[in-house]
């Protein structure tokens, strides 16, 4: 049996009155895509924020490979082996392409005043780049300013930066949004790729064809509560489930998360 990477317990957000996050419990085990769905304002991001370090939590307990994480900073769950990519992608534009994903390689040097980056911007460095850009196709535009990509290509990039860090666990935060269904379709084998190399993966997704297709478990989020938690066929069916994507509004349960 596959062991927990991740396991939040109780875990609540407040922001002054409101409660972003109310005692959410899950696990997510080593080698799975894990979906982490609900409708907008249902707490997902959050809930990302908590895990990836960017939120200590206002209550509950988090754990990483064993490790008691929340309240840890972001560059230590980095180090720890937690890589993110965000939903609106944000490059360093004036960098090229290879120099975007060579920077994110570069977090040892972060660590301290006195970490050794004697190496950082070496050949290796340089060839370990070009390889995480085949990787997602992006290899041909490795000299290319990163500020001139377009969408789909961005968020391979992202991609790249992420796994640059070498992660154990990797955090997609609506990273289908906005691309064309060619486009949904390259990344989605990337992902898939992906776990096959050993990550697992936890994903916010507003397409639930993909969050639908990709997960092997989804957890579903509401008002900043666990709603439930199943696979894909389970959820899909759960009475709870259908009431709260079809009381957003019309059209909401066939594409909104």
């Amino acid at each position: 049996m596959s062991e927990i990477l991740l396991s939040l317990r109780e875990v609540s957000m407040h922001f002054g009155g409101l409660k972003a996050l109310d005692r959410v419990s899950f696990d997510l085990v080593e080698g799975e895509i894990l979906g982490l769905i609900g409708p907008n304002g249902a707490g997902k991001t959050t809930c990302f924020n908590t895990v990836s370090g960017v939120y200590r939590p206002t209550l509950g307990e988090i754990r990483f490979g064993g490790i008691r994480t929340d309240g840890l900073p972001p560059h230590r769950m980095a180090a720890l082996g937690i890589g993110r990519t965000f939903q609106i992608v944000r490059p360093f534009p004036d960098l090229s392409v290879i120099e975007n994903v060579i920077v994110a390689m570069g977090l040892p040097c972060y660590r301290g005043l006195f970490s050794s980056c004697s190496s950082w911007k070496g050949r290796a460095t340089r060839e370990r780049a070009m390889e995480l850009l085949a990787k997602v196709g992006l290899d041909s535009l490795a000299s290319q300013k990163a500020g001139m990509l377009p969408l789909g290509n961005l968020r391979r990039l992202e991609l790249a930066r992420a796994l640059a860090l070498k992660p154990r666990l990797l955090l997609l935060d609506e990273s289908f949004s906005g691309l064309r269904h060619e486009e949904v379709s390259r990344l989605e084998e990337l992902v898939r790729q992906t776990r096959k190399e050993g990550i697992s993966i936890l994903l916010i997704e507003h397409n639930m064809r993909v969050a639908m297709g990709l997960s092997d478990r989804l957890v579903v989020l509401d008002h900043g509560q666990k709603l439930t938690e199943g696979s894909p066929e389970e959820v899909r069916k759960n009475p709870e489930v259908i009431r709260a994507y079809l009381g957003k509004g019309e059209g909401g349960g066939s594409n909104a998360a």
